[in-house]
């Protein structure tokens, strides 16, 4: 076999016709694969021409692959939730109601048309793209939906009707003692606004749910008055006993309001946020002081006397204790106990101590002797005019007078009337001499004025009588001294005063003894002695004018022949009274006391027809 070898020339193949041939094959190629994607494109829009492109779906429901028609009724069948959904409204009670109601609605076909546009719509360039994700991925889209809030609206308008309630506020109602407690209410108003947010959301879920309602509550400021009525009823369960605290015997109270005044007093009154059960206080400080002047007791100083044999002092009357209602701190407490349920009460008082107690000693007040007495001398004084004398100097026994003060008979002495012990005798008012009450009470004046007039201690305030009155000069015979004209004294409280000092750093005691028998009127001061004299003098009586002469005065009270004297004649006179008051031998000080007496004339009254005789006599 013969091998016969071929010479063969290099073929040489230049770069630019590789590239020129790489590009015309990639062109090709491309232009082949768009010719073909295109085919593509036009054969699945062929293929899917009027029919809702694969893997589209509405809220779930795959409808694709179906015509506009097909898939709206699908959806009609599978989207019931407008009719068959059940939303249900949660307060107090539950309303259910569907969502069609509330105006909620998928639109079937409008969601078909939805569907078969997915893909077919929109940027051309992006339409293969969504087809493409629609077939490869599937695409679920959601429902559209329609939905008029103006349906939930009315509807929870409606439900308002049922929820909403006023606010009201608890009340107390008082009849008679009756309490009757009317409990408040808590106000409420649906919130529709805030309730139609959550609604909404529900609704767009397409689900059955629960909404509970928004519901705003209006407290009243008193829910509940059940424990203020429970207080009124304490307070008119009982009457009210007021009452002095540590009543002694004598004192009086106690005091008792029923329970029906009580409700008349009772009061309800708002205070911020609840009532305040009480009675008013304008009433009840109006009781309390009816029954003050009752209660009210001046303070005053323990009395005694002078012991001459031990030179101590012997209690008489004890001291007593100043007391006088507080009123507004008794309203206080009593609305407080009465709220606490108590009946009894204490009144609060305002206590005064007297200056001097019962444990008063002699060496403690400086008491040591008798410093000044005298006597006058009643004789003729009727049994009137001795029981007023009596009367008013008891007032004085006993009484102390303090280192420094300035005593004050009238104030001492106190009212004089027929309810104090007095009785009616004749007495100077004006230009006359007539009958009143507590004739002889200057007998007691006059006996003062001088044992300050002795004794040294400065006058104050004194006022003679208008004319002279045989009584204030009579000695213990009962014969006339003209000598003592001028030391006399008139009170009439609470016009005509006597006061006199006890200018000495010592207590003064006064002791005053009525001897009926020798008609004397005793009076004494017990002190210490600061060495004071005395030394006086008198004009004696200057200017006398003699009395006028009687006058007599028809009486048509008076019986025929009945004749009776009402008026006493005496001379006019003045007199004037030196006094020099001598401290251990030297003057203290001195005074004068001037006097001017009226001429006074005798008054007669007689019956009619009573022939008038002449005839004098004298009385005070």
């Amino acid at each position: 076999m013969t091998t016969t070898r071929m010479a063969t020339k290099p073929v040489t193949i230049s770069g630019a016709n590789v590239f020129l041939q790489a590009a015309l094959a990639l062109t090709g190629g491309l232009a082949l694969f768009m010719v073909l994607l295109l085919a593509c494109l036009i054969g699945f829009d062929l293929a899917y021409a009027g029919k809702i492109y694969p893997g589209v779906s509405v809220a779930g429901v795959d409808i694709s692959g179906r015509s506009v028609e097909q898939a709206a009724e699908i959806l009609a069948g599978r989207l019931a939730y407008a009719r068959s959904g059940k939303i249900v409204f949660q307060g107090e009670q539950v309303w259910v109601a569907t969502p069609a109601e509330l105006g909620f609605h998928i639109d079937a076909q409008m969601n078909a048309w939805a569907a078969y546009h997915w893909g077919r719509q929109g940027n051309p360039f992006l339409r293969p793209l969504n087809q493409l994700k629609a077939w490869y991925a599937g695409v679920d889209l959601p429902p559209l939906v329609i939905y008029d809030q103006r349906a939930s609206r009315r509807y929870l308008e409606t439900l308002a009707q049922q929820v909403n309630r006023p606010t009201v506020e608890a009340s107390l109602a008082i009849s008679g003692t009756d309490v009757t407690a009317t409990p408040g209410q808590i106000g409420r108003t649906l919130d529709i606004d805030a309730t139609l947010l959550a609604l909404e959301a529900q609704l767009r879920s397409l689900r059955d749910g629960v909404i509970p309602l928004v519901i705003q509550e209006q407290p009243p400021a008193i829910l509940d008055a059940s424990s203020q009525a429970e207080i009124a009823r304490k307070i008119l369960s009982a009457p009210l006993f007021l009452h002095i605290p540590n009543a002694q015997s004598g004192d009086p109270g106690p005091w008792k309001l029923e329970p029906q005044a009580l409700a008349g007093m009772l009061t309800i009154n708002r205070v911020d946020s609840s009532y305040q059960v009480g009675l008013d206080a304008s009433r009840l400080r109006a009781f309390l002081e009816g029954i003050a002047p009752e209660v009210f007791q001046r303070p005053a100083d323990a009395r005694f006397i002078f012991n001459d044999e031990t030179r101590q002092l012997e209690l008489i009357q004890p001291a007593v204790i100043g007391r006088q209602v507080n009123i507004e701190a008794s309203i206080q407490e009593i609305q407080n106990k009465l709220v606490q349920g108590e009946h009894t009460v204490s009144l609060a008082l305002d206590i005064t101590n007297p200056t001097v107690g019962n444990d008063a000693t002699a060496e403690k007040l400086g008491i040591r002797e008798l410093v000044s007495a005298q006597s006058t001398y009643f004789y003729g004084s009727s049994t009137a005019r001795i029981q007023n004398i009596k009367t008013a100097a008891a007032r004085f026994h006993g009484v102390l007078v303090p280192p420094g003060a300035t005593f004050s008979m009238g104030e001492a002495l106190g009212d004089v009337s027929l309810d104090s012990g007095y009785a009616e005798a004749l007495i100077i008012y004006g230009n006359r001499t007539i009958k009143g009450v507590g004739g002889g009470v200057c007998q007691v004046s006059t006996t003062l004025f001088r044992t300050v007039f002795f004794g040294g201690y400065p006058v104050v305030e004194r006022y003679p009588h208008a004319y002279r009155v045989s009584y204030y000069e009579q000695v213990a015979s009962g014969k006339i001294n003209p000598d003592l004209a001028g030391l006399d004294a008139t009170v009439y409280t609470p016009v005509v005063d006597f006061r006199f000092t006890n200018d000495t750093p010592y207590w003064l005691l006064m002791e005053t003894y009525v001897n009926v028998d020798a008609r004397r009127l005793t009076w004494k001061f017990y002190s210490t002695s600061d060495g004071r004299k005395v030394e006086w003098e008198t004009t004696g009586l200057q200017n006398i004018v003699e009395a006028p002469e009687p006058l007599y005065q028809e009486n048509p009270e008076l019986k025929r022949g009945e004749i009776r004297q009402v008026d006493w004649e005496a001379d006019g006179a003045d007199v004037t009274v030196y006094r020099t008051v001598y401290r251990n031998g030297q003057v203290y000080f001195k005074d004068v006391f001037s006097t001017h007496y009226l001429p006074w004339r005798a008054v007669y009254e007689y019956g009619p027809g009573t022939d008038i005789p002449e005839d004098e006599g004298e009385e005070d």
